[in-house]
C-alpha cells in the first residue's frame, strides 16, 4: 500500500510560515533556501525553526504533552460539562468530530516536523565545509534524532504495537525533502529506520559539550548566558544544550525505542549510558518543596534529559489548561489518591503533594493538577527557578527502562532501579515482587505516578498491551481499537483532491 502525505508546509527559521493549501512533502523554498543555507547561521536559525514547531499547542506545546495521550490513558476526571470537548476521545469514540479534528492536527503537525528535518538534512551536507568546530554533526544529529522521535510517536499512535503485530502497517517514513510519494512502512520497518537515524545521530554527536566534564547540570541563574533566547551565536548554540535534543537525549530516546522494539539489551545500555553519565542529578528535596514559589521546582528540572523549551506554557497550560478547580482539566481526590497509593506506601509521596492541588467545590473534590505552576507573581523568567519546560525524556524514566530491561536476568538489581527512583520521592518502602507478571503490574504504578500529566503512560499500556484503568477502578481491556489511532481519512491525506 502506498500512502501520500499532503502537508502544509512550514518552513524552518525566517521564513517560518505556512502556505494556503495542501501540498505534497515538496520543496517550497527552492529560492529562499539558498539565502538560508548559505552560512552556518541560517542552520542554526533553521533548527530553532524547527523546535519552535515541536512546541505549538498541536504537537509538544499541549497536545502531546497534557492533552489526548493523557486523556487517552484516563488521566483526567472528565464530566458531562466537558469545557474542552475530550470526553468522547476519554470513551474512545474514534468517530467524533472534535477527536478527528485533533488526531489529524498531531499527524499533520508531526509530518510537518518532520518536513522541517529534511528541509535541513537536505541541505547540510553539500555545505559541511561551511561550519565551525562540531557544529555539523551537531545540527545534522539533532535533525536527524529529531526526525526519529517525530516518526516514533507517530507510529506509538497510528500503527499497532510492535509485541502486538511487528509486520503490521506501521507509518510513511519520510526521510526526503521532496515531492515523491512515501510508501507504508511496516511496524517493524518503521522502527528499524527510527533506530538507524538515531544510531546516526549518536555517532555524529559523541563530541556533543553536553558529556564533557566541564558541562554542569543546574538552576540558570539571572546572568547564564544560556537563556533561551537562542540567538545565532556559536557560543550560544554551544552552551544552550540542555533542552535540545543532545547526546544524552538521543541515548535516552534510543532506550525508549530498544525496548518498544524489545530489545531489552540495547534498551539497557543506552538507560545505562544516561545513568553512569552522572551528568542529571536527582533534585534536591527541598527545591521540589519550597514554600516560596519562584524558588520550587514542581517540574524536577535538573533530571529533565531533553525537555521542551514552551514560551506560552504559563497561558496554555497554567491559566487555561490547568486553570483553578474543575473549571480546567483535573483529577477528583479518590482517583487521585488511589493512584498514588496514599493510603498505604504513597502516604509520603512527594509527587501526590506537589503536583495536586485540593479544591472544595459544591458536588465534588476535583484536585488541580499544579505540576507546571509558575511564580503567580512575574511573568519573568529569572523570577522562577527553572525556563518554562516540559518534559520530553526523564532520569527517572532510563531508570524504570533498566528496570524492565534487567528483570528476567537479576530481579534484585531490577528492583533496586526501582526503589531509587521510589525513594527520592519520599517512597521510604522498598518494592517486593515474587513474580515479573507482578513486577510489570508495579511498574506500571509508579510510571503513572512519575509521568502524570506528560503524556507518555498511554504509549506503556499499549507496548505492554495492559488494560487501562480507569477513574473509577474499571479496567479499559487492551485492544487496538482503544491503541491504534485511525489515520487521517483521504480528504485529509490526499488534500480534498
Amino acid at each position: 500500500m502506498n500512502l501520500k502525505i499532503f502537508l502544509p508546509i512550514i518552513l524552518a527559521g525566517i521564513f517560518f510560515s505556512s502556505c494556503n493549501k495542501w501540498l505534497d512533502v515538496q520543496p517550497e523554498s527552492e529560492i529562499s533556501a539558498p539565502i538560508l543555507f548559505s552560512n552556518e547561521s541560517g542552520f542554526q536559525e533553521a533548527l530553532n525553526g524547527l523546535y519552535s514547531r515541536c512546541t505549538q499547542p498541536d504537537l509538544y506545546g499541549k497536545e502531546l504533552t497534557v492533552g489526548t495521550p493523557e486523556v487517552l490513558a484516563q488521566n483526567y476526571t472528565l464530566v458531562s460539562a466537558d469545557a474542552f470537548n475530550y470526553r468522547q476521545a476519554g470513551l474512545y469514540n474514534y468517530k467524533h468530530q472534535k477527536f478527528i479534528e485533533r488526531k489529524d492536527s498531531i499527524w499533520i503537525g508531526l509530518y510537518n516536523a518532520i518536513t522541517n528535518c529534511n528541509l535541513i538534512l537536505s541541505n547540510i551536507d553539500e555545505k559541511q565545509s561551511i561550519f565551525a568546530g562540531q557544529n555539523y554533526q551537531l545540527i545534522k544529529g539533532e535533525a536527524l534524532a529529531l526526525r526519529a522521535y517525530l516518526h516514533f510517536d507517530l507510529l506509538r499512535l497510528f500503527a499497532p504495537s510492535f509485541s502486538r503485530n511487528p509486520n503490521a502497517t506501521g507509518i510513511p517514513y519520510v526521510n526526503t525533502y521532496s515531492k515523491d510519494v512515501t510508501p507504508m512502512s511496516s511496524v517493524r520497518e518503521s522502527l528499524d529506520k527510527i533506530i538507524a537515524d538515531l544510531e546516526a545521530a549518536k555517532t555524529l554527536m559523541a563530541a556533543d559539550p553536553i558529556r564533557s566534564a566541564a558541562y554542569i547540570i543546574n538552576y540558570p541563574t539571572v546572568t547564564d548566558t544560556t537563556k533561551n533566547t537562542e540567538e545565532n551565536s556559536p557560543v550560544l548554540f554551544l552552551q544552550n544544550r540542555r533542552h535540545r535534543m543532545n547526546y544524552f537525549g538521543v541515548c535516552g530516546t534510543l532506550a525508549r525505542v530498544y525496548l518498544y522494539k524489545n530489545d531489552k539489551a540495547n534498551a539497557l545500555n543506552n538507560a545505562l549510558a544516561v545513568i553512569q553519565a552522572n551528568k542529571f542529578p536527582w533534585t534536591n528535596p527541598t527545591d521540589f518543596l519550597a514554600f516560596d514559589e519562584s524558588k520550587k521546582d514542581r517540574i524536577l528540572y535538573k533530571e529533565l534529559i531533553f525537555s521542551w523549551y514552551i514560551p506560552h506554557m504559563k497561558k496554555e497550560f497554567q491559566d487555561n489548561w490547568f486553570r483553578t478547580g474543575s473549571s480546567g482539566m483535573y483529577i477528583e481526590s479518590d482517583p487521585a489518591k488511589t493512584l498514588y497509593e496514599t493510603g498505604g506506601v504513597g502516604g509520603n509521596d512527594l509527587r501526590y503533594k506537589q503536583w495536586l492541588s485540593p479544591r472544595s467545590e459544591q458536588g465534588r473534590n476535583p484536585m488541580e493538577i499544579v505540576k507546571y505552576r509558575r511564580n503567580p507573581l512575574s511573568s519573568d523568567e529569572s523570577a522562577n527557578l527553572h525556563y518554562l519546560v516540559a518534559p520530553a525524556i526523564r532520569l527517572s524514566e532510563m531508570y524504570y527502562i533498566a528496570a524492565e530491561s534487567t528483570y528476567a536476568t537479576d530481579p534484585t538489581r531490577a528492583l533496586g532501579y526501582v526503589n531509587q527512583v521510589r525513594s527520592v520521592r519520599g517512597i521510604g518502602e522498598s518494592l517486593q515482587v515474587s513474580s515479573e507478571n507482578q513486577f510489570i503490574t508495579e511498574l506500571l504504578k509508579e510510571c503513572r505516578k512519575e509521568w502524570f500529566a506528560e503524556g507518555q503512560v498511554f504509549y506503556m499500556y499499549k507496548r505492554l498491551n495492559r488494560g487501562i484503568v480507569g477513574q473509577t477502578g474499571v479496567v479499559i481491556p487492551p485492544s487496538d481499537n482503544v491503541f491504534v489511532l485511525p489515520l487521517p481519512d483521504d480528504e485529509i491525506l490526499f488534500g480534498g483532491r
